[in-house]
């Protein structure tokens, strides 16, 4: 299998391209609707793609000075190979690019070393949704 590398590119995608993948990967247990977010329509998508194959999305929402990037999801057999990494870091450009000073998420509690890195740190305290557990974070921009 290539390396993240070759032939990744990032590009920004429709709301409903996001759709499968945030299910397979963040609620598999759910029906299909439970991963749309109800300001889908008003976000900023981007894809990750392996050549013509969409690995990895995230979706960012800009309000003034805040962003906020939800459902950030990466195939299993893609993740821990660097495609998460360059996806955040073009979701950080992109809320920049749109006059954002601040960036937030809600990160499960499993994944937040993993946005430590980027600079985010814990704000408040850990809470669920369903049985998996959650710890806001945000950084300036």
């Amino acid at each position: 299998m290539a390396g993240p590398d070759a032939e990744l590119t990032i590009r920004a995608i429709e709301a409903a391209d996001t759709y499968p993948l945030r299910h397979a990967v963040l609620w598999p247990d759910q029906p299909l609707a439970y991963v749309r977010v109800p300001d889908d329509e008003a976000g900023v998508h981007l894809g990750a793609f392996h050549d013509a194959e969409l690995v990895a999305v995230i979706s960012l929402f800009v309000t003034g000075p805040e962003a906020r990037f939800r459902k950030f999801a990466t195939r299993p057999d893609w993740q821990r190979r660097g495609v998460g990494s360059r996806l955040l870091a073009a979701t950080f450009a992109a809320a920049r690019q749109l006059g954002a000073q601040r960036i937030w998420c809600d990160a499960r509690q499993d994944a937040a070393a993993f946005y430590t890195r980027f600079g985010l740190r814990p704000e408040g305290p850990v809470f669920y949704k369903g049985p998996v557990a959650y710890q806001r974070m945000r950084c300036g921009l």
